[in-house]
């Protein structure tokens, strides 16, 4: 017997991992994007503020809605940026990192940073986990048939039932949810770094552009102007969300996978053009954000055939699709999981680890 056979699963696992690392190091992909980084970190501010200007001058007209269209797409893009800097991948520096996500995710796109991190981080480390990911505990999407039994309401427990028929004129209403749990987080009672900075910015960002818009359009036309703001911005964010891990195996708590396949085996890629990377903001490389969270976002195109042909080379499944493809899945699979059809735990994952 060799001594890559005698050695347990968790210790090939690790040593799998850190061989991919050093090849990832070697090329260079760790390496800061500073030029990549500020080029976005002054647009922004100034697209920002170009685009309250721009809104002013147009003044009184339907018009508008095309500016919100703009605006909700560029509130989700600086969301992505905001996404880069909380994951470390702008500067070498945390706190610069930190401050950056708390100005362009507090301050102009109203999501709370530290609400973000506390969730998301937990989702990193244990993806489609339940119990453990908080994803896959939604308020209305149900990915397992016993999330759908315990439903009581029976408005709610009809929703799920047809969820793959609503799941994408459900999408808007993510600004809603994202906005909301911002704010609850920022308010809660438990402790909260940075609590006031995070009440002033997200404050600051709710409240001033709401006015601003009810002091430039007539009531109905506001109204009607951050309807369509928030209904593009939800459906892009849960549009670029959505295809990473649903439909992708669900693994109990007590499951122990290496990080390597922890984080392959459960995500998915999207194929497509740079188009596409800039749409999703990287998230289409889903697979090689788990496995490098603080790889800067442009090298993760040059880092994909890497891991690609590494997991071959070592069996793991390395799942890549396209994109219409990948919201097919989707649906397919909270369709069943609504109408009590799927086992999350039957999958041939699960049984290979209970075999080991």
């Amino acid at each position: 017997m060799t001594d890559t056979a005698a050695r347990p699963a968790t210790s090939r696992g690790a040593s799998d991992f850190t061989a991919l690392a050093a090849r990832v190091q070697s090329e260079g992909l760790m390496q800061r994007r500073l030029g990549y980084y500020w080029t976005k970190l002054i647009a922004f501010p100034l697209i920002f503020a170009g685009g309250i200007v721009v809104f002013v001058l147009v003044g009184d007209t339907w018009w508008q809605l095309l500016t919100a269209v703009v605006f909700g797409i560029f509130f989700a893009q600086a969301a992505f940026l905001g996404h880069d800097a909380a994951h470390r991948q702008i500067f070498a520096s945390g706190k610069a990192n930190d401050w950056a996500s708390l100005v362009i995710g507090d301050l102009i796109v109203g999501m709370s940073h530290g609400w973000w991190r506390h969730r998301h981080t937990r989702h990193h480390a244990n993806p489609n986990k339940l119990g453990t990911d908080p994803d896959t505990e939604l308020p209305i999407i149900a990915v397992t048939p016993e999330q759908v039994a315990r439903r009581r309401n029976p408005v709610v427990a009809w929703l799920m039932a047809h969820q793959g028929v609503f799941f994408f004129p459900i999408l808007p209403f993510e600004a809603l949810a994202l906005h909301g749990s911002s704010v609850k987080r920022i308010l809660a009672r438990e402790p909260v770094e940075r609590r006031w900075i995070e009440i002033a910015f997200v404050g600051v960002r709710l409240v001033g552009f709401t006015a601003v818009v009810f002091l430039v359009l007539p009531p109905g036309m506001a109204i009607a102007f951050l309807a369509v703001q928030l209904g593009v911005f939800g459906f892009w964010m849960g549009a670029s969300f959505a295809p990473n891990h649903k439909g992708m195996p669900l693994v109990p708590a007590n499951l122990k996978l290496d990080f390597l396949r922890r984080q392959v085996l459960m995500s998915r890629n999207i194929r497509g053009s740079r188009v596409l990377d800039w749409a999703m903001g990287g998230l289409n490389y889903q697979v090689e954000h788990h496995l490098f969270p603080s790889m800067p976002r442009p090298n993760l195109r040059r880092a994909a055939p890497i891991v690609r042909d590494y997991c071959r080379r070592l069996g793991v499944p390395y799942t890549e699709t396209g994109l219409i493809e990948s919201y097919a899945i989707v649906l397919r699979y909270i369709n069943r999981a609504g109408l009590g059809q799927r086992d999350p735990f039957d999958c041939p994952l699960i049984a290979q680890r209970r075999a080991l």
